[in-house]
């Protein structure tokens, strides 16, 4: 099974990872994998010290002994706060560093902005420390308590980490929302949140338009009615716009609003909510992952230090949203450690293909991260020139969101990383806020690998009777607890509880296919349960199907996702349709342009079509994965359960 492609110079075995191992005499990294699973109390003790947490408060006890994986608490009696260690921590020039974390310091660039039209901006930690604050105290100022929920609907932009920190910082729980969705799709995270404000951008630039976000905020606050303020960067030139509500500010104007706050006085325990990050599930409305100071922040830091070996002066790329799991993630970890955040705002591929690893040797990237999507689009381009353009500032590829195929997986290694950059593709999500499994710095790297476990991520591979299998396909878990899973879904335990710990006794059941080769590497095959994922980008076919069964003419829908040769999956949609319609055309045009409107472009379906019948149990309930195989005209397919099979040869023809 020794298919390596690339094995660790000293360069990276002098990591951080490679330092924890000395510091502790453990050999290898399978040795302190295995140990910090045996003894997850001795590892997050030491690796909190090693990494330098900085604790208003220190812990008693690092998590309690409930036995409850669904319930455990971590770090009991701490007081820590995000923002205070991404931010505080290195503008205190003459404070001792703590752990192995050196002190960025003020002037140190933090962000690094440019969006595709190639207009860029830089603060340092002092400016986005001091404008953070500003956004702190303003909130305080406006009567915004600790546990309220603030929205943040924008694209990445400078302006948008200074408001994420600023509502960690005092306690506001923020609901990062995806800069592509509709009205609909953030009034539904709103009304579930009862999120007190939103803030947004007054428009934004993606494939040469504009983008106005403030119009689909405002559709979406009117539908809401527990936000009270709309707040507005002015972050395109539009010197004629006005604001047009009462419950309306400008941003600049917001935060000049300040005056006599004193933010010492805010504290946050260790188990106080920071996130509610949403996920979409099979079945019901969006759920909310809620995510904690301490508990995302153990994580995140983690992975950037362990698993990217993330260090002062690193340009850290991330191409992701803010609305999705790793644009919290890469913002907290990379400003954790001292490095700089790149943000870019706009398509990658535009104004040509070329454009992203332009950015990449003009700012002399570092660490990139980028979904499979991307690179299949990329790699496929024919105005792309790569070998013309200077990548040799990367040390490390980063994927996350998909299973890669090998091609795609090959050109990103050869073509980007030179063959000289180790691929950290690592797997978790959004209700862990980080990854189960990992590659490390420490160790050769095999084609689609993801690595080996995660340090303390207790993860196996199961069949269906909860056997645990090695070099077959089985169900990814996870048998312990770790500091950021999540607390639950918001408004919904009981549906957290069967999503996640139902199939197998007191033990988490992720959805994902696995398997683990001899040599101890695993892989992963895609999700077992009915979750869409668009380039790399989870959609509950239930959300779709609302919107569908909104319209008067549509009965009623069912959604699958299909392989797409570029986004992972694409979405198909099936209608019955009532007798009142004569133009079947017509339905079909609103119902793609009411998708479009809700949900964004990016989950535009592939087709809809239209059939007499959607195949159903005798209890009512549609069979998607039937469906599915159905399209896709897979054999073996069981089809007892089945009420009216015959409706399953509708759905084949329309293949």
């Amino acid at each position: 099974m020794n298919s390596y492609i690339w094995e660790p110079t000293q360069e990276y075995l002098d990591c951080k990872a490679g330092e924890f191992l000395k510091l502790h005499g453990i050999s290898n990294i399978k040795d302190l994998i295995d140990k910090s699973i045996d003894d997850t109390d001795w590892f997050w003790d030491n690796a909190l010290k090693f990494m330098g947490f900085d604790w208003d408060q220190k812990y008693s006890q690092i998590m309690d002994d409930c036995g409850n994986v669904a319930q455990t608490s971590w770090f009991l009696d701490g007081k820590l706060n995000i923002a205070k260690n991404c931010l505080d921590y290195h503008v205190q020039p003459n404070s001792p560093k703590l752990g192995i974390r050196d002190r960025a310091g003020s002037d140190s660039i933090a962000v690094i902005w440019e969006n595709e039209l190639g207009l860029n901006s830089k603060l340092t930690y002092g400016q986005l420390y001091d404008l953070s604050n500003k956004v702190a105290k303003s909130l305080v100022s406006h009567g915004f308590k600790p546990g309220d929920a603030i929205a943040i609907y924008m694209p990445m932009t400078a302006e948008m980490i200074a408001i994420f920190f600023g509502c960690l910082r005092i306690g506001v729980i923020v609901i990062p929302i995806f800069s592509g969705y509709g009205h609909q799709a953030i009034a539904d995270r709103l009304n579930d949140a009862k999120a007190k404000a939103i803030f947004t951008v007054n428009g934004s630039y993606r494939k040469g338009k504009i983008i106005t976000l403030v119009e689909e905020a405002r559709v979406a606050v009117a539908m809401s009615p527990s936000v009270h303020n709309l707040i507005v960067v002015k972050h395109i030139d539009s010197s004629t716009e006005t604001l047009k509500n009462s419950n309306e500010k400008w941003f600049h104007d917001f935060i000049e609003n300040n005056h006599g706050v004193d933010l010492e006085n805010y504290m946050t325990q260790a188990e106080d909510k920071s996130l509610y990050l949403y996920t979409s599930g099979t079945t019901g409305a969006p759920k909310a992952c809620v995510h904690t100071h301490a508990g995302a922040l153990a994580q995140i830091a983690k992975e950037h230090g362990f698993c990217f070996d993330v260090s002062l002066g690193d340009v850290f790329f991330w191409i992701t949203d803010l609305g999705w799991m790793m644009g919290p993630w890469k913002i907290i970890g990379a400003l954790f450690w001292g490095a700089t955040v790149m943000l870019y705002e706009g398509a990658p591929n535009h104004p040509n293909s070329d454009h992203l690893f332009k950015i990449i040797e003009k700012y002399k990237v570092n660490i990139l991260g980028i979904s499979p999507t991307l690179i299949r689009t990329l790699k496929g381009a024919s105005d792309l020139n790569i070998d013309a353009i200077d990548l040799t500032s990367l040390k490390y590829l980063g994927a996350a969101g998909e299973p890669f195929d090998e091609d795609s997986y090959m050109w990103f290694f050869n073509k980007v990383g030179l063959k000289n950059c180790p691929v950290v593709n690592f797997s978790g999500g959004t209700e862990v806020i980080g990854g189960f499994l990992t590659p490390y710095p420490l160790i050769p790297c095999k084609p689609c690998s993801l690595g080996f476990k995660g340090l303390a991520m207790d993860v196996g591979v199961y069949d269906e009777d909860g056997n645990e299998v090695v070099d077959k396909v089985g169900h990814l878990v996870c048998r312990k607890p770790s500091p950021s899973m999540t607390k639950g879904f918001l408004n919904a335990h009981e549906k957290y509880i069967d999503t996640y710990f139902s199939k197998f006794t007191n033990t988490w059941y992720h959805g994902d296919w696995a398997k683990i080769d001899p040599d101890g590497y695993w892989f992963l095959y895609g999700r077992s349960d009915d979750t869409i994922k668009i380039a790399g980008k989870r959609l509950g076919p239930s959300e779709v199907e609302a919107i569908l069964t909104s319209h008067d003419n549509v009965v009623e829908a069912a959604v699958i996702g299909i392989p797409d040769e570029i986004k992972g999956e694409s979405i198909v949609c099936f209608i019955v349709l009532n007798t009142s319609v004569y133009d079947e055309s017509q339905v079909i045009h609103k119902l793609i342009q009411s998708l479009v409107d809700n949900l964004g472009h990016s989950f535009k379906p592939k087709s809809i079509n239209i059939v007499k019948a959607l195949p159903k149990t005798r209890s009512g309930k549609i069979v998607r994965k039937t469906i599915k195989q159905k399209y896709l005209n897979q054999s073996k397919i069981d089809m007892s359960s089945i009420e009216n099979p015959e409706s399953l040869d509708l759905i084949t023809a329309k293949a």
